[in-house]
């Protein structure tokens, strides 16, 4: 079961909210269809917005969106979205949650054999008929995920979808991620904080920051991520673009022992 992936382009896109604030601007951005792209970015530059604004959940300023060269002018069927928080209905069970997530006028019948399918995916066969409350964050989350890809999305938004997880468990859903965009083949847009998250996931990681004397956030780096799938956290290659990341991010190299030391 594979969805149709989308791509997606973001030409001049900007946003002020009502207060006058400018948070983004002059975004030019193309997402080809089956590719992963990680946005990074200092807190509060837009990188939530941007993906509010792709998903059609708020309307742009500027520019536009457009998904396989159709304007996105609303919530967007071509999109799921999947937030920090699972969001799930507590009187529902994990079964039931998923299926909200299933496009309308879905047949009961394939409706059910659709939930199972990405309940399965994700890790959670044998949890169908449990509430939120009796699974684990890590169980809410894949279910979460299981929501989203039921709809057969072209596009796969996720805000910063892994931070409120522990250590160990946020390294396994992005590994589960990362297969199960391998074999449903959607396009991702991830927007996080964690930079070994993007080395990890993405085809390519893109840097959100502020160009005075002009408000709002803009396009500040563009880096190709061409090391191959599935990656080695600790492959030296990545360590390189982690540092160079960081950098750009304002946290300064290392200074080796040898130089530190004094003379």
């Amino acid at each position: 079961m594979a969805a149709r992936a989308a791509g997606v382009r973001l030409r001049g896109l900007g946003h002020t909210f009502g207060n006058g604030h400018a948070v983004l601007r002059d975004i030019d951005l193309d997402l080809p269809p089956g590719e992963i792209v990680a946005i990074l970015g200092p807190s509060g530059c837009g990188k939530s917005t941007l993906l509010r604004l792709v998903a059609g959940l708020d309307t742009p300023s500027a520019g536009e969106v457009l998904v396989d060269g159709r304007a996105v002018t609303g919530i967007d069927e071509r999109c799921a979205v999947v937030f920090q928080e699972p969001r799930l209905l507590p009187w529902r069970d994990l079964a039931g949650n998923v299926r909200l997530g299933l496009p309308k006028g879905t047949r009961k019948a394939e409706g059910d054999r659709i939930v199972r399918h990405w309940l399965d995916v994700v890790g959670l066969a044998g949890f169908h008929g449990h509430r939120p409350r009796q699974v684990s964050g890590g169980m809410a989350q894949r279910t979460a995920l299981a929501r989203a890809l039921a709809r057969e999305p072209g596009v796969l938004l996720l805000d910063e979808p892994f931070a409120a997880l522990d250590a160990l468990t946020r390294l396994r859903m992005q590994d589960l991620l990362a297969d199960v965009q391998r074999g449903a083949g959607t396009t991702v847009l991830l927007v996080t904080h964690d930079v070994d998250e993007a080395l990890h996931l993405a085809d390519r990681v893109v840097m959100l920051g502020s160009v005075p004397p002009e408000p709002g956030a803009t396009v500040v780096t563009t880096l190709d991520v061409k090391h191959p799938r599935p990656r080695d956290r600790a492959h030296p290659e990545l360590a390189e673009l982690r540092a160079d990341l960081l950098e750009r991010l304002g946290v300064p190299r290392p200074v080796p022992a040898e130089e530190a030391a004094p003379s």
